[in-house]
């Protein structure tokens, strides 16, 4: 059981933090200030979790007394370029508030791995974090991704420009940490942007930065993420996202490697390389004029695409076993094993989430089990109600099948059923709603 400190001096969100990791069976203790967090031992700690503002000292002062206790700085959108400073200072890593339950889960068991990494490499003395990174990403015999690991081992060795496409919930961004921990520039910054998360007037100041009294809010100078990424690697998540000035601003970086702050004549020379994601066809996105041309044809020097986990039928049981095993170990539970429906409903599922709906689907099977063996019923998943694998003929994209299975299902499932089935939130199920065009009929299922 991890021991994990919160500093947060709003209560209502230290409280919600505490109960989400204590049912991931982390053991809490709370602080509403750097003093209060002082009064405990540090060291002792498996990880601090701290908000960056806080009253009468910064979070970031925790960095230098908690060592070396890793520190997570939790910070608002409009402090982003602070977090990033506060990495410098030596926080392992930030999250954005208000974060997603899932994103903040995901963090703390990537930082607790990393933690405990070098202690199980001194005692097998074979295997590294990055050997352990690289075996999570490429699980799997198929030949789609047995083509793209073979892919990724020439990528990882260049300075070029990578585009990484595929559905989402492939794995995108572990692909892009990896090209980065195999690559020459390992040893600098992976500074990741998620460009569907940020609101698109903060968007160019976030990545490039910005001049004291360039717009109203510019209180201070600001440098940009591109030049925190110096020496290292800019991920850009869902590119597609991004705005067409903030394009403009990216295709001179990708040109020239210099960067120009909001509000500045005076251009500022980079070396950076990019690494960018994107969930939809770039190609068509330019051809209907919401991508930029140039730009596109900047980012296409190396592609990587990721297959959906639709393609690749024959891993499903090695992933799931793998999610299994991790899982239960999290969580403090026994060995658990599939029973043969189970294994036949996720071969033969259409998985719109991918692996990151299978994740997720096992780690409810494994809370909601009440014996070793997991069955097709705890899984909650209906074959018949996808697409199988042996139906070639009709070749849908994630938001063809998303768009028919919400017409479909939404006059007898509540928005809560539709979102569990797809493997996504209710807001983001919302979301997708509202950029597809999809209204929920009046008298349908709530809740």
């Amino acid at each position: 059981m991890s021991h994990i400190l919160i500093v947060e001096d709003e209560p209502v969100i230290r409280g919600a933090l505490r109960k989400l990791l204590e049912r991931h069976d982390h053991n809490v203790v709370e602080a509403e200030s750097v003093e209060q967090a002082c009064e405990q031992s540090l060291p002792d700690f498996d990880l601090v979790i701290s908000d960056l503002r806080l009253p009468g000292a910064h979070g970031t002062d925790l960095i230098t007394s908690a060592s070396p206790t890793p520190v997570l700085i939790m910070t608002s959108y409009a402090s982003l370029r602070s977090a990033v400073d506060a990495m410098k200072l030596g926080a392992v890593d930030y999250i954005a508030k208000p974060f997603d339950h899932d994103e903040m889960v995901a963090a703390v068991d990537r930082i607790l791995t990393q933690k405990l990494a070098p202690r199980a490499a001194a005692h097998s003395g074979k295997r590294t974090a990055s050997a352990e990174q690289k075996a999570q990403a490429i699980i799997g015999e198929s030949e789609p991704m047995q083509a793209l690991q073979r892919r990724m081992e020439r990528v990882a060795v260049s300075d070029s420009t990578v585009l990484i496409t595929g559905e989402s919930g492939t794995g995108k961004e572990l692909i892009a940490q990896m090209l980065h921990t195999q690559g020459s520039r390992h040893r600098g910054p992976f500074i990741s942007v998620n460009c569907a998360a940020l609101p698109a007037d903060q968007i160019e100041s976030e990545i490039f930065g910005h001049e004291k009294g360039a717009f109203a809010a510019a209180q201070a100078t600001h440098r940009g993420l591109a030049e925190s990424a110096h020496g290292g690697c800019l991920f850009l998540e869902d590119i597609d996202e991004m705005p067409m000035e903030a394009q403009g601003r990216l295709l001179r970086l990708l040109q020239d490697q210099e960067v120009r702050r909001i509000g500045s004549v005076e251009p500022r020379k980079v070396d950076v390389r990019l690494v960018a994601t994107s969930h939809r066809d770039l190609a068509k996105q330019v051809r209907d004029g919401r991508f930029r041309e140039d730009l596109y044809y900047r980012l296409n020097v190396l592609e990587l695409k990721v297959p959906p986990l639709r393609d690749r039928q024959q891993d499903i049981e090695a992933l799931a076993s793998h999610f299994l095993e991790n899982t239960c170990a999290r969580l403090g539970f026994g060995e658990l094993h599939f029973s043969e429906d189970a294994v036949f409903a996720m071969t033969h599922y259409y998985w719109p989430g991918n692996v990151r709906e299978l994740s997720n689907v096992i780690e409810r099977a494994v809370i909601m089990s009440e014996k070793e063996e997991i069955t097709a019923e705890e899984l909650d998943i209906d074959p018949g109600e996808n697409r199988g694998f042996q139906d070639p003929s009709e070749e849908l994209s994630l938001e063809d099948y998303f768009a028919r299975f919400v017409l479909e299902n939404q006059d007898h499932m509540t928005e809560t059923e539709l979102a569990r089935k797809l493997g996504i939130s209710r807001k983001c199920l919302w979301e997708r709603r509202q950029r597809l065009s999809i209204p929920r009929k009046k008298g349908s299922a709530v809740g």
